[in-house]
């Protein structure tokens, strides 16, 4: 349904897409992920034809976004960041509007928006401005406008930013039940929506594709341990030098809660013997050391923090 051939962008000197190329069957739920400036929001708008790409292509059901622009359009259905929505008009308004600017036949209109107005969960704000919506309730109403033509994909930047947690869930939902029947490609730095809600995940930083796979695939593909220590009257600086210096620890993370140092190391093979032989002739506490299996946020720190970061 999507190609993405050795796709590239530069602003100046700035290059925010670097060769970039994914393939994305139809019906497939992705999740691109990554930090504030990795270069998310650059690619969904070549992708959907806001903007032209410096190098490389787009092509939608084959159709190349720099040729054939308004044919790739047509397929796609696209809620920026921003949704762009008249406040002053009411909702069934405004998606009348969208439905004859998107010339659906005129029979067809009234049934489409009730269809949409029930799969997006506006029906109790029909009658409402679109300014005196709180967000989540406009994101939906933008989730309407996006699949007004019934498009074959479904292009979401941030579709959850700034929703409490109770609307991302809402707004999780109705991005599962249309994905049983379209191409969904959404932005999202919010790790659990990408956990619960995709087939597949792309992390990017710094313009590049860091990782690429399904959930259990990223997670297995590392063949990494994390390890979890607590320890009580340890001197912070000791104890980070002292776990370093064990064989195999790639990384850590320290912090001190209420007298008691939480450590999180992240390692070749599980270490929990060497560690405790090092720590066992200090005169600290131990109060708790196991290992739990790698998290999304775990991979996605070490694919998008460089290692001094992270100590």
């Amino acid at each position: 349904m999507i190609s993405i051939k050795e796709l590239s962008k530069s602003y100046g000197e700035l290059l925010a897409v670097d060769r970039i190329s994914l393939e994305i069957p139809e019906g497939q739920v992705l999740g691109l992920l990554g930090p504030n400036g990795a270069g998310k929001s650059t690619t969904l708008r070549i992708l959907t034809g806001y903007l032209q790409p410096s190098r490389g292509t787009v092509y939608i059901d084959g159709n190349d976004v720099r040729t054939e622009a308004e044919e790739g359009k047509a397929l796609i259905g696209y809620l920026p960041e921003s949704s762009p929505l008249y406040p002053d008009m009411l909702v069934f308004d405004y998606l009348e509007y969208i439905a004859e600017s998107r010339k659906l036949p005129a029979d067809r209109r009234l049934p489409r928006i009730r269809e949409l107005a029930g799969l997006c969960g506006i029906e109790p704000v029909m009658h409402k401005s679109i300014a005196s919506l709180s967000k989540g309730y406009r994101q939906r109403v933008g989730l309407a406008l996006a699949m007004m033509g019934d498009p074959k994909i479904l292009v979401l930047d941030e579709p959850t930013s700034g929703l409490d947690p109770n609307q991302i869930g809402e707004i999780r939902d109705i991005i599962r039940e249309i994905g049983k029947e379209k191409t969904v490609i959404f932005s999202t730095h919010i790790l659990s929506e990408a956990e619960a809600t995709c087939d597949r995940i792309v992390i990017i930083n710094k313009g590049q594709i860091v990782a690429d796979g399904a959930m259990e695939e990223l997670l297995e593909g590392q063949g990494e341990a994390v390890l979890n220590l607590h320890l009580k009257g340890a001197d912070r600086d000791e104890a980070v030098a002292l776990i370093r210096s064990v064989p195999g620890v790639l990384n850590l993370e320290a912090e001190e809660n209420r007298g008691v140092l939480e450590t999180r190391i992240r390692c070749r093979t599980d270490l929990r013997g060497e560690i405790y032989q090092k720590i066992k002739e200090k005169e600290w506490t131990l109060m708790e050391l196991h290992q739990t299996n790698q998290s999304l946020e775990d991979l996605f720190r070490v694919l998008t923090l460089g290692e001094e970061e992270q100590i």
